[in-house]
């Protein structure tokens, strides 16, 4: 390979290599947006803006390039706080030219204190962001909302997907805004509630006899051959992009400040890595102050290839057959698995392993004890922030901020695993059997239940 020899660069260094890089390239090539192009993040190479992923020269993973020189010199505090409520109020800090003229409102969901599930973790300072208020009710339509911006910029008329759940809904509530045909590749074994939730915005859902990495695989070349943006897969550069505004909010809702520690679930890795890109451009822009943080993540038991890798020490080894009911986390082939491990390693954080039934008490105990229903990502969420407090990685006056990304409406069994259900499923704790209208019967069921 070639090696080109590049100008010097006229703007200070980043802490990112793979930036500076692209920024020496763009100058070179006249270009002046904040929006330089792409850049490796294995070898630094720097690529024009388009529907690409994966590096020529050394089959990296492809990132978006700014110059946040520019951006430090534009975007400050008071100009945010003028804006309207959603992520495009970060807009200098996504890859997009302009806010898109339609989309969803995506973003601005709270972040709360959680006493209550903190006490019973252990954790005195549990704040948690609730990103099932979005619009399909996930963190999903971040990414996607900026994906489908830069699809638009492209000219690309098709949105596509791999989805192991959220996704789908997503993917299919922004095509719908737009007006554009979508097609959603799915497991076939995915929550019925998922599927129905992309059928209703009108996408075409195809299920896949196969894990989701069969999926991925069958999507990659589908990609190539139709040149629909799949918006994780043609368009991941822009779609990762969109999880760093969970950081800019999270810093936002604190007084422009970072927490101490994040616990995130992963799947991919890519939105645990680029929450930690999120602060770190926030520093180098200068609306917080650089300060360290832990990074904390979650996966299943039954398909926890970053887990066991963070664990034993070792790369990151796909696992074949996923054997959890945490659905929307069974990537067993995770695209930024070693990052993620890294990430973890260099923050004194952590990745746990949480099995299935702990994760069910989760969910149960999150929305008894604060009202919020969670999916299984976000049960496994929260017994991660759990099992790191007890392992010590969270410490005594650490705030902590955990991410719940999906609502429990999508996986509305799995909250029963370990209470003993009948077989006919409604033998649930606090569900009452049919009484006949009037106060006596109520009285009479009143007496039982108490009694």
């Amino acid at each position: 390979m070639t090696t080109e020899t590049l100008p010097t660069p006229t703007t200070t260094p980043t802490s990112d290599p793979a930036v500076d890089v692209a920024i020496q390239t763009a100058a070179s090539n006249g270009a002046s947006d904040r929006v330089l192009g792409l850049a490796c993040r294995n070898c630094g190479r720097a690529e024009p803006l388009g529907a690409s992923y994966v590096c020529p020269a050394c089959f990296g993973p492809l990132e978006v390039a700014y110059d946040l020189s520019r951006v430090r010199a534009t975007l400050d505090r008071a100009t945010i706080a003028s804006r309207a409520p959603g992520i495009w109020r970060y807009l200098e800090l996504l890859p997009v030219s302009v806010a898109p003229a339609r989309g969803l409102p995506v973003g601005s969901t709270p972040l709360l204190a959680a006493e209550r599930i903190g006490s019973a973790l252990g954790i005195d300072g549990l704040l948690i962001k609730d990103d099932t208020r979005n619009p399909t009710l996930s963190f999903k339509d971040r990414a996607v909302a900026v994906a489908a911006a830069r699809a638009v910029e492209f000219g690309i008329t098709t949105l596509a997907c791999a989805s192991t759940g959220n996704l789908a809904g997503a993917t299919a509530a922004a095509a719908a805004v737009l007006g554009l045909p979508a097609y959603v590749f799915i497991p076939s074994d995915l929550e019925p509630a998922k599927v129905d939730h992309a059928l209703a915005y009108g996408a075409t859902v195809v299920p896949i006899d196969g894990t989701y990495d069969d999926v991925n695989r069958l999507c990659l070349e589908i990609a190539d051959e139709t040149g629909w943006g799949f918006v994780n897969i043609n368009l991941r550069p822009f779609y990762a992009e969109g999880s760093k505004t969970l950081a800019f909010e999270i810093a936002e809702s604190l007084g422009w400040r970072s927490p101490d520690v994040v616990v995130a679930p992963i799947a991919s890795g890519a939105m645990f890595t680029k929450l930690a890109r999120g602060f770190d451009q926030l520093a180098e822009v200068g609306l917080i102050e650089r300060r360290p943080i832990k990074y904390v993540g979650g996966q299943a038991a039954g398909c926890a290839p970053v887990a066991t890798a963070w664990e034993q020490g070792t790369e990151v080894k796909p696992v074949r057959n996923p054997d959890t009911f945490v659905r929307s986390l069974a990537i067993g082939n995770p695209a930024d698995g070693g990052y993620a491990v890294e990430q973890a390693n260099a923050s004194g954080g952590s990745v746990e392993a949480i099995t299935d039934d702990v994760t069910a008490a989760a969910i149960r105990d999150v929305a008894r004890l604060e009202g919020i229903y969670p999916e299984t990502a976000g049960g496994v969420t929260l017994a991660a922030a759990g099992a790191a407090r007890r392992r010590g990685v969270i410490r005594d006056g650490d705030e902590v901020v955990a991410l719940l990304t999906g609502n429990g409406l999508k996986t509305p069994d799995a909250r029963s695993l370990g209470i003993g259900l009948g077989r006919d499923g409604e033998d649930r704790p606090g569900l009452t059997a049919p009484i006949r209208p009037s106060f006596a019967a109520f009285e009479a069921l009143l007496g039982d239940v108490s009694g």
